[in-house]
């Protein structure tokens, strides 16, 4: 087991109904806002009703950014952080998913920055401070409420870069499963699968003697594997939402992280797919993870083999322990399926041409090396987007 710190500042407030309490907790840090949130759906389903009565009940003023957003835009996040400035906004209450709260992250590190906020994410500069955030969660999927990542694509060559920054931890992340009911079931796949990839890429690793995080990484992947096809069958099972929702936060707070070095390649890849053809992230990764599974698992194959056993309970060949590692990536694949996501290039109708071009982005001209667990060239890189195809 490797050294680690772990912080989770995050207060979380999970439960029914817990979208009331928006405005008390807001107040606990600021009087004036931004109410930051993407399209009309929490119109429709009368939470943005609900936030406004409670931000109100507080006296807490607000000014709106509404339109994130998946994937979301650099040229947003550059329009958001001159309304704050312009309004003396100290605050941020990001209402939404993933795409949302990390563009409410990207906003609250500009608005005190001097410079372009892109520059963090270029690695041209470290935030200092950021301005605190406030999440009410209603997609089960990225993790941002709790997590130290953020990922913002620029339009200008059409880059999706993540950043890591322990400051754009969000101070608090109201969580209601309720608010997931109305999802449509391939945004809800789509979750299903991000959440995993998460554990995945931290579940993946050289690092021995890390079996209580083993252990946890697979009761993660054991409670979603279980609960993902009853929420797409009865949209309204609390439990099974709860179960999901609580596994998002769990899958990207770092806990899975402790004492571990993951890998992060496949994500890393996927945010070409995502750049260039706008692909949903979750199904993106129902894609390349298989393919990069496939390409690498002889680097560590008890790893695999324990991964099938335990996730998968495929039964153990004394005879070939390979042909139990492959099962249990056959499972993975079906079980993402049976979900409703694609599993090849060709399904979300990325052209052959456009491979070696993603490998160049991906690994910034050959000049740089993908992931931990097998480190990745251009070729690398190349060879696992054709075994998407």
């Amino acid at each position: 087991m490797e050294n680690f710190e772990f912080l989770s500042p995050t207060n979380i407030i999970f439960g029914r109904d817990t979208e009331n309490q928006v405005g008390e907790e807001t107040k606990k840090y600021s009087s004036k806002i931004l109410l930051h949130y993407g399209g009309g759906s929490i119109k429709k389903t009368g939470l943005y009703d609900k936030v406004i009565k409670s931000l109100k009940e507080a006296n807490i003023d607000f000014i709106e950014l509404s339109g994130v957003k998946p994937n979301p835009r650099l040229s947003f996040v550059y329009e958001g952080i001159e309304l704050c400035r312009e309004n003396d906004i100290d605050f941020i209450l990001a209402v939404g998913g993933g795409s949302v709260i990390d563009s409410a992250k990207a906003i609250a590190m500009g608005v005190p920055y001097d410079g372009d906020v892109w520059d963090f994410y270029a690695g041209k500069a470290t935030p200092k401070e950021v301005l605190p955030i406030g999440v009410i969660l209603t997609i089960a999927a990225a993790g941002s409420e709790a997590s130290r990542s953020s990922v913002i694509t620029n339009e200008d060559g059409w880059y999706k870069v993540g950043l890591n920054c322990d400051f754009t931890r969000p101070k608090f992340a109201i969580m209601n499963p309720e608010l997931t009911f109305t999802l449509p079931p391939y945004q809800t796949a789509c979750g299903v699968v991000d959440i995993m990839a998460h554990v995945m890429e931290r579940y993946f690793t050289n690092v021995p003697n890390v079996d209580l995080t083993d252990r946890l990484c697979e009761g993660t992947l054991k409670a979603v594997i279980e609960n993902a096809p009853i929420a797409l069958e009865e949209p309204e099972n609390y439990n099974a939402r709860a179960e999901i929702m609580w596994a998002s936060t769990l899958a990207h707070n770092d806990l899975l992280s402790t004492g571990r070095i993951g890998d992060f390649a496949s994500h890393k890849i996927e945010h070409e797919l995502s750049a260039l053809y706008d692909v949903a992230h979750g199904a993106g990764l129902a894609v390349i993870f298989p393919a990069w599974m496939r390409y690498v698992y002889k680097q560590n194959m008890d790893k695999f083999v324990q991964f099938a056993v335990r996730v998968w309970n495929v039964d153990f060949n004394f005879e070939s322990p390979e042909r139990t590692a492959l099962e249990g990536i056959n499972r993975m694949t079906d079980f993402f399926k049976r979900l409703g996501m694609p599993i090849t290039l060709k399904e979300l109708n990325i052209p052959e041409d456009k491979l070696e071009e993603m490998a160049d982005k991906a690994t910034k001209s050959d000049t740089f090396q993908l992931g931990n667990f097998v480190k990745l060239n251009k070729e690398d890189v190349l060879n696992i987007l054709k075994l998407a195809r």
